[in-house]
């Protein structure tokens, strides 16, 4: 039993000092765990921040671009603009490194192409452009004959549509690349006319100019824009020195800038132009060359620079021009035709782009109409629907909910550097005559020849 109670003795005197390094070595552990956590927390905080505002920073630049890519109709500009003096900073900044690159005419769905929805206009401003209309006329105008009222367009450009469209005509001085895709208002239509036809008077031996997209003969999504949908938005190739274009991904390097520039003033000076979508690299080219040819400093920095430039950056538009239009008679019909839609059937549509999770009946239910009219209206022989795809939503009454009413249009004057100002005013007093700085506008009724 003594032998026993010896070895047992010996036993625990062996473990003692096991049992005591393993103490010390969780004492260790223990102490030493939270400054290697504590170190390792923040680094994952600064992480998690970091790409937090990166994110920020990029919905804020988002936000930004699409507010910018959309002029309030009431908005106004002083003509000309006056602007600090500038210095070469002053020139558009080139694009950093990284910045997305175009496929040659493509135009993705962008935000910077969206129109601005929560503009209100005054309801009892009056008509400014189709005044000679009364309601009575206009109604039974749309009851009787809609054609006879010219170009509509209906809502935004980003959710909209086209009434009596015409399509882009054919030219020497342009061509047209996607005839079916090339329907536009008469006055949009008067607009590019007008611009192409001041560079070729200028250039007499400028190429002819590609007019790529703008609207669908009926309007609505054409893939894959986000806007072209009333007539309004058109997309301009770049004049080359030759008539084809060079497909370079730095088009700003290979363009005839001299030809790009005229066509710029000449939207600037004698169109309604809203705004010109493009992307940054190819504004300072523009703007260095023409800085370098004389132009007025507050006057490019007008249209280049301040709160409401004309000329804005969007990606994937490095190889194009996206032209917006105020529109003042297509748009201000748009606006007084809106609640007489119901009383014809065939114009009375929405289009409705189909996103993931829609379902006929779901779409059917939003517009109060059937599953079975939007099956008919296009062409489905069942139910079946994928993203992507643009409905025409036939409707049964007036349409409020979903078919946003735009505000009243009010054009605001065009910018007009001093000289032209200066040279009208003086035509003006030597005639003794009102010279208008505003060219008399297309007319509704009419058609672009």
């Amino acid at each position: 039993m003594r032998a026993k109670n010896i070895a047992v003795s010996n036993s625990r005197s062996c473990l003692l000092p096991l049992f005591i390094a393993l103490a010390l070595l969780l004492a260790a552990c223990a102490t030493s765990a939270p400054s290697r956590m504590g170190a390792a927390v923040p680094a994952a905080q600064s992480v998690s921040s970091d790409r937090a505002e990166t994110g920020s920073s990029r919905d804020a630049q988002a936000a930004n671009s699409v507010q910018a890519a959309s002029r309030p109709a009431g908005a106004t500009d002083a003509t000309p603009v006056a602007v600090a003096s500038a210095t070469p900073a002053d020139a558009p900044e080139a694009a950093q490194a990284g910045d997305d690159e175009d496929d040659a005419d493509d135009d993705t769905d962008v935000g910077e192409e969206a129109e601005s929805h929560d503009a209100v206009g005054d309801p009892n401003s009056g008509f400014h452009y189709t005044a000679e209309i009364s309601d009575a006329e206009l109604a039974r105008i749309w009851k009787t004959k809609p054609s006879d009222l010219g170009s509509v367009s209906v809502g935004f450009v980003d959710a909209g549509r086209l009434l009596n469209g015409i399509r882009f005509p054919d030219s020497d001085d342009w061509r047209v690349v996607s005839p079916e895709k090339t329907y536009a208002t008469s006055e949009t239509i008067a607009y590019v006319q007008t611009a192409i036809r001041a560079v070729r008077s200028a250039y007499p031996n400028a190429p002819p100019l590609r007019v790529n997209q703008i609207s669908a003969k009926e309007g609505g999504y054409i893939r894959p824009h986000q806007s072209h949908q009333n007539g309004r938005d058109v997309d301009l190739a770049f004049y080359y020195p030759g008539a084809d274009p060079i497909r370079a991904r730095a088009r700003e390097k290979v363009i005839d800038v001299a030809l790009n520039w005229a066509l710029i003033k000449a939207l600037a000076t004698q169109t309604d132009v809203q705004v010109v979508l493009v992307d940054r690299r190819v504004q300072k080219v523009l703007y260095d060359y023409a800085r370098g040819h004389g132009e007025e400093l507050s006057w490019l920095n007008s249209l280049f620079h301040g709160p409401t430039p004309l000329l804005k950056h969007a990606k994937r538009h490095r190889d194009h021009f996206h032209v917006r239009f105020y529109n003042p008679r297509a748009q201000e019909l748009g606006h007084r035709i809106a609640p007489l839609l119901a009383l014809q059937p065939e114009f009375n549509v929405a289009m409705h782009r189909v996103r993931p999770g829609d379902s006929l009946g779901q779409i059917a239910r939003k517009y109060g109409t059937t599953a079975m009219l939007i099956r008919k209206a296009n062409h489905l022989k069942n139910s079946a629907i994928r993203a992507g795809i643009t409905l025409s939503i036939p409707l049964r009454g007036a349409c409020t909910a979903h078919c946003p009413i735009p505000p009243a249009v009010i054009v605001p004057p065009r910018r007009l550097p001093t000289a032209l100002i200066a040279s009208a005013n003086q035509n003006k007093t030597s005639n003794g005559a009102s010279t208008s700085l505003t060219p008399a506008r297309p007319s509704a009724m009419n058609s672009a020849q």
